[in-house]
């Protein structure tokens, strides 16, 4: 069964839009849970543009021996000011997953890959450190990307593949040429012994079509469009329909 795990990054965003301390994210985390969620993820950005280093602490002490912990970032990122840098973070809380993503201070969102014919020498040393902390370690590629076999041998337990062109493909009518490249990603990743993750612009209207179309799927994280929908339908109620898609593209 696909773990659904929800990201609580935007309850950060609105809460920091206004300062304090409210809509709390480890509010939002136990909703999410209650409701039936498998994991909550985090993405903190050297920039604090969200999830803070104390969410990721208050969140590692609410999801304890409930469900899954999956903490996001570049592992290249340097420290800096209030963000002790990923691998002191992973270190501070032994999150279950460390997901690696290249996203750069600039960027408003993750919206590409590792190349690891560039990255795989840079990535292999952090790999070996955190598999050392007992972490699953998993790396942002994207569909069709090469060298999958680079990530096999530096340790990586999974991918994640970024599904954003599949999302925007969906949204226009025609998702079937980018559901076939994250399909024979996935199919190649699995061959070489990598588990399969799935997340970014993951959606109701796009989730079941996508489980349906890359079998084997082990974990969606979802979150921007999650909350969206739950400004309307309530947190609880859009986890649940979730869940369902889930449930139901999994044959259950």
């Amino acid at each position: 069964m696909t773990v659904l795990s929800v990201n609580v990054n935007k309850v950060a965003v609105l809460r920091n839009s206004r300062g304090g301390s409210e809509p709390s994210v480890v509010a939002a985390a136990e909703a999410a849970i209650a409701a039936g969620a498998g994991g909550i993820t985090v993405h903190p950005r050297p920039d604090q543009r969200h999830i803070r280093p104390d969410d990721v602490v208050a969140l590692a002490a609410t999801v304890a021996g409930r469900v899954e912990y999956n903490l996001e970032g570049n592992p290249f990122a340097p420290p800096r000011p209030g963000y002790p840098g990923f691998l002191a973070l992973v270190a501070a809380v032994r999150p279950t997953q460390a997901t690696l993503v290249p996203d750069g201070d600039g960027q408003l969102t993750s919206d590409h890959g590792f190349d690891l014919a560039r990255d795989a020498a840079r990535l292999r040393p952090l790999v070996a450190e955190l598999k050392a902390m007992g972490v699953r370690v998993s790396l942002f590629m994207d569909a069709g990307a090469p060298g999958l076999a680079l990530a096999a041998d530096m340790g990586v337990d999974r991918i994640e593949l970024y599904t954003g062109p599949y999302a925007e493909a969906h949204a226009g009518g025609d998702a079937a040429a980018a559901l076939a490249m994250c399909a024979a990603t996935a199919r190649e990743a699995q061959a070489l012994g990598l588990g399969v993750n799935a997340g970014h612009d993951l959606s109701q209207a796009n989730l079941g079509d996508f489980l349906r179309g890359v079998p084997g799927v082990l974990e969606v994280s979802i979150g921007h469009a999650l909350f969206g929908e739950a400004l309307h339908a309530g947190l609880g109620p859009t986890v649940r329909a979730y869940l369902a898609i889930i449930a139901a593209a999994n044959g259950r």
